[in-house]
């Protein structure tokens, strides 16, 4: 077990060990090369010139930006705030992963958080990077011949050469795409004039830092730099290029005349800014736009407008009370037998959904008077729930009511868990234990209880103070839409369904008083092992949706 421990964690010890040593080697090599006097000088300028770095910063964010309406226009479905969260999330992974590893980052944001197509994602993302990365080379060279080319040695040119192969691959494969499914389009002339306009956008953060350290350069040799330097963190090892981004810039810069110990604190203090922004960007693109990245937590302020009932109750028409019980047979007649008759002009049908009991349960039940439907194995509470909301639907029932069959709830107070639905103001009604009267409750289950049930009351935005009751009421529009996926239970899963669709909820308080006999299905770890991610999933569906 504990070899099968460190292998499962070595991964991540490889990724770690790879990103401090790294980093580590880098910024070893820089304190030895750096002029500290020039760099203070430069920052000095920097800290009293805030309208200048604003214009630097502003410049390099809105490069993002033009790079994300690029995006945007190679794939109609995804919307601009994604695209820039998507990018920001791979410029900051970049900053903390070796080997340039947060680039999927852009790819896995849009996926998970816009619904957009992974293969889409993937072409694209493949082709506009890489075509970035060509035009900012182009540019560079077009700028100052002769001087970008010998900045990165002959490991970078080789590796420019497959970038252009990846990129007319990559390309290819986004017009057979788009040809084949129609989910992207291939770049268009506007997308490389936004290309161009974005590094022209970078190009001003790097002058701002050159005027810093009184480096006298031209536009066309800003470009040059700025060329050198990005080109040569594609062969990064070290999180963001660390060292390399450094020595290329320096390297590029001592070419157009700079002094090289001023040269490298200037490409040491653009790096920093750079590096400043992409950690602080990356951070908020993991919150922003919603949803996170890790997923939706709670439900959305804004909710659907309230469905307009589809099945409108006959005034004559049953209130369907089914009871979900397993092994039950000790209890579930008492429990049958304290349910009214009939409720105004509804009469009352009590049905009993045997789980698969190896007991009497059934033989009881049906003895009681009680429709019995039969699991003929064990397949769970909330299968059993599902069950009772099918039966209720079918007979066109004018509430669908279900409450424990071990005696812990009383059948006899179904008037006034019912009347919020009778009345049509409420589609959904939960009976509270805490806002009504528990004559019994073991300490821990109280405590827990209180606690899921805030933790129900935080994700939906809505007064819950019992999201654990056994005891709950649903309009026939509300029992009919009931999405439940989980055979474990169904208390926070139904709440969270509901809600999020837009049906009116509602408590009314009832008496409740802990079983007497038998054992509880609730186990605290299993439970929470099982409804956790369960939740998660209930506030996270599935948003991408194949194509034709």
């Amino acid at each position: 077990m504990m070899l099968t421990h460190q292998l499962r964690r070595l991964p991540t010890a490889a990724i770690v060990l790879v990103v401090v040593g790294a980093a580590t080697v880098a910024i070893g090599g820089l304190v030895g090369v750096v002029d500290g006097g020039s760099l203070r000088a430069g920052l000095q300028r920097a800290a009293g010139d805030p309208l200048g770095l604003a214009v630097g910063v502003l410049g390099f964010g809105l490069a993002f930006v033009l790079r994300a309406n690029a995006w945007t226009r190679t794939m109609p479905g995804l919307s601009n705030r994604q695209a820039v969260a998507g990018i920001h999330l791979a410029l900051g992974g970049n900053h903390v992963l070796p080997l340039r590893l947060g680039e999927p980052l852009r790819i896995v944001s849009v996926v998970r958080r816009a619904g957009v197509d992974p293969g889409d994602a993937t072409a694209s993302t493949v082709a506009l990077r890489s075509a970035d990365l060509l035009s900012l080379l182009a540019l560079g060279t077009l700028a100052v011949p002769g001087l970008v080319a010998p900045s990165l040695g002959g490991v970078g040119l080789a590796l420019t050469v497959v970038l252009g192969l990846v990129a007319a691959i990559a390309v290819r494969v986004m017009v057979r795409r788009a040809r084949r499914r129609g989910g992207i389009r291939v770049p268009d002339a506007t997308v490389v004039l936004l290309t161009t306009l974005a590094w022209l956008g970078e190009a001003v953060l790097v002058w701002q830092v050159l005027r810093w350290f009184d480096i006298a350069v031209t536009p066309a040799q800003v470009m040059g730099v700025l060329a050198a330097a990005v080109a040569a963190q594609l062969v990064a090892i070290a999180p963001g290029g660390l060292g390399t981004y450094e020595a290329a810039a320096a390297a590029a810069l001592v070419a157009v005349g700079a002094d090289p110990g001023v040269a490298f604190a200037a490409a040491l203090a653009l790096h920093g800014i750079k590096t400043v922004y992409s950690l602080v960007a990356g951070v908020v693109a993991l919150m922003v736009p919603s949803p996170p990245l890790w997923g939706r937590l709670r439900l959305p302020r804004a909710l659907p407008a309230r469905p307009s009932p589809q099945m409108p109750a006959d005034p004559g028409a049953p209130i369907v009370l089914f009871l979900p019980a397993h092994n039950e047979a000790p209890r579930v007649a008492q429990v049958i037998g304290r349910a009214p008759s009939s409720i105004g002009s509804h009469p009352v049908e009590v049905v009993v959904v045997d789980d698969g009991s190896a007991d009497d349960t059934v033989a009881v039940a049906e003895a009681a008077g009680a429709t019995v439907i039969e699991h003929t194995v064990n397949r769970g509470l909330g299968a059993a729930v599902r069950t009772g909301f099918e039966h209720g639907v079918e007979t066109g029932a004018a509430a669908v009511v279900f409450c424990d069959a071990d005696g812990e709830y009383d059948p006899g107070e179904l008037d006034q868990v019912v009347a919020p639905i009778l009345a049509g103001a409420a589609d959904y009604v939960a009976g509270s234990r805490f806002a009504g009267r528990i004559q019994h409750m073991r300490p821990h289950r109280r405590l827990g209880n209180i606690v899921l049930s805030r933790w129900v009351r935080w994700i939906v935005r809505r007064p819950v103070t019992d999201g654990q009751t056994g005891y709950r009421a649903l309009s026939p529009t509300a029992a009919a839409a009931v999405d439940l996926p989980h055979d474990y239970n169904y208390a926070q899963v139904l709440t969270i369904d509901l809600i999020a669709r837009g049906f009116v909820y509602a408590e009314v308080p009832i008496t409740y008083r802990f079983r007497e006999s038998g054992r509880s299905f609730v186990r605290l770890s299993r439970y929470l092992r099982r409804v956790v991610p369960t939740v998660w999933r209930q506030l996270n569906p599935p948003a991408v949706t194949s194509r034709a």
